[in-house]
């Protein structure tokens, strides 16, 4: 068995390894899980990834499968629902955030374009290769 070089980040949890043997830093070019990375993404400002990390399963049910439909019809009552509940980052911005982000993604979607081509368009649709000898 080849044994996985990890970088020093993931070297802290069971979590952290599975996501960076498995997830990070492979490319995706799936709009559904584009658009629930840019909502953990935002959810994650200020915050460490492993509390993300922790609470991901947790997210993922809480905002029904990060379904932009759904979320983008999130009212006042639902935001205070979330509010309430220990289980995902409970800021009111952040909240707002994912409504915004949502409308915006099917704003997207009905004016014909591709979220995923979108994205890659920053990057000329080419993953980024960085040559960082050490993070820590």
């Amino acid at each position: 068995m080849v044994e996985i070089k990890r970088c020093d980040w993931a070297e802290n949890s069971e979590l952290e390894r599975n996501y960076h043997d498995h997830e990070w830093g492979r490319p995706v070019h799936d709009e559904h899980k584009l658009f629930k990375m840019l909502i953990l993404e935002g959810q994650q400002a200020g915050l460490s990834w492993q509390t993300i990390l922790s609470k991901m399963a947790a997210m993922t049910e809480a905002y029904e499968n990060f379904n932009p439909e759904i979320l983008s019809n999130y009212d006042e009552q639902k935001i205070e629902e979330l509010l309430s509940d220990q289980r995902v980052i409970r800021n009111r911005l952040k909240i707002k955030a994912v409504i915004k982000n949502a409308k915006a993604y099917l704003a997207m979607r009905e004016n014909g374009e591709d979220f995923s081509q979108f994205i890659w368009s920053f990057v000329g649709g080419k993953p980024q290769i960085n040559n960082v000898p050490n993070l820590s």
